[in-house]
């Protein structure tokens, strides 16, 4: 039996004599199209067309954004992530590239394309024991932010020095400007909390119940700020008061001092001009966007490098150009210069207890001191 794809060699009768193999070429081969014939390519289309917006609040991978009009109108854009920015994450704050629908009608749905470089990352860690998991988990709260408002209450609960030391490591960092906010001021007076950050000179604002804010909205006026602060120190109160479109949740303090999380998301909101500003010059006159955050359990510095560390107190770093090569600075280092920094009276004790602490805080180790040992009005349950 030969084959059709057999070549035959015949005799003058016709006969079968022998049979050759037929050798195929690269023409004989049929290739079935595949689902996609187009070849892939790495370029990504430039999206020239795509508008600026700002992001303003995150929820379940849609993202809030409005475009760069000053209007208090002016529409929210619901948008996705496309699939060409990777594994890049989109946060508050961050000033993105929009295409597709940015009407902002009912239904309508952008996608984000592009992120511009962040002037500044705003980090926490939920625990500062780097040998967890979730001590190595770190979050960014917020992108782009000018400036770190540290709320905390004079009384009702008190004032917790270790958070706010904790929020002034995050704020240098990330390399924007603190703002300690005491709120609370008619139940009890600052100079206790302002002579602990004597030597930082902080700015500082004053809040009670029947107070303009005036000021506050001043310091706030044209720039990205960051409210963070402990539940219970009217946070959530003072948003309302500062926007009053914003409706954060409030909620009350118990009977030992402690506040319940109320709010339970990010947001930018946007801080309108204070009536009489366009008479008192153009910054104050400026509008601002204050990102509200959740209520902060914790503050962690797991992600803080020991020598950015330092730099959250400029008043101790002059202090160490006479220790030891890789001195730690911890109170077992018998050559650490910082004690005699401090004794020489250029640094508050507090300042280098404070620092200490969280230097064993970050290492897991806690705080060595004894409960009368530490600071007023700093418990540990705070720091």
């Amino acid at each position: 039996m030969v084959g059709d794809g057999d070549r035959k060699e015949l005799t003058r009768r016709g006969d079968v004599l022998a049979t050759k193999r037929r050798e195929y070429d690269e023409d004989d081969v049929r290739v079935r199209p595949g689902k996609s014939s187009r070849p892939r390519t790495r370029t990504r289309p430039l999206h020239a067309d795509a508008v600026d917006g700002f992001v303003i609040a995150v929820d379940r991978g849609r993202y809030t954004c409005v475009l760069p009009d000053p209007s208090p109108d002016a529409p929210l854009v619901t948008a996705m992530r496309a699939r060409e920015l990777g594994r890049k994450s989109v946060v508050v704050g961050d000033r993105v590239g929009l295409v597709g629908d940015t009407s902002g009608a009912s239904g309508a749905l952008a996608r984000i394309v592009r992120i511009a470089e962040r002037s500044s990352v705003l980090r926490r860690t939920a625990d500062d024991d780097e040998t967890t998991a979730e001590g190595r988990l770190e979050r960014v709260v917020v992108a782009n932010a000018d400036q770190l408002v540290i709320v905390s209450a004079l009384a009702d609960p008190p004032p917790r020095t270790g958070f706010i030391d904790r929020c002034l490591v995050a704020a240098y960092d990330a390399d924007i400007e603190p703002l300690l906010c005491l709120t609370k001021a008619d139940l009890a007076g600052p100079e206790q909390v302002l002579g602990y950050y004597a030597e930082l000179e902080l700015p500082y604002v004053l809040i009670r119940p029947d107070s303009d804010l005036d000021a506050l909205r001043d310091l706030l006026a044209g720039r990205v700020s960051v409210m963070v602060g402990h539940s219970g120190v009217g946070k959530s109160t003072l948003v309302n008061r500062l926007v009053p479109d914003a409706d954060r949740a409030v909620g009350v303090v118990s009977a030992i001092g402690r506040g319940r999380h109320t709010s339970t998301s990010a947001v930018a909101l946007r801080l309108l001009p204070r009536p009489g500003a366009l008479r008192s010059g153009a910054s104050a006159a400026a509008t601002g966007w204050i990102v509200d955050t959740p209520g902060v359990r914790s503050f962690g510095l797991a992600h803080v490098s020991a020598n950015s560390l330092l730099h959250g107190f400029p008043d101790l770093v002059e202090g160490t150009v006479d220790c030891p090569a890789n001195c730690q600075h911890t109170a077992d280092e018998t050559d650490c210069a910082l004690d005699a920094w401090v004794a020489a009276g250029k640094a508050d004790a507090r300042r280098l207890a404070s620092y200490r602490r969280l230097l064993a805080s970050r290492s897991g180790d806690g705080d060595a001191r004894e409960p009368d040992q530490r600071n007023p009005g700093d418990p540990l349950a705070g720091s």
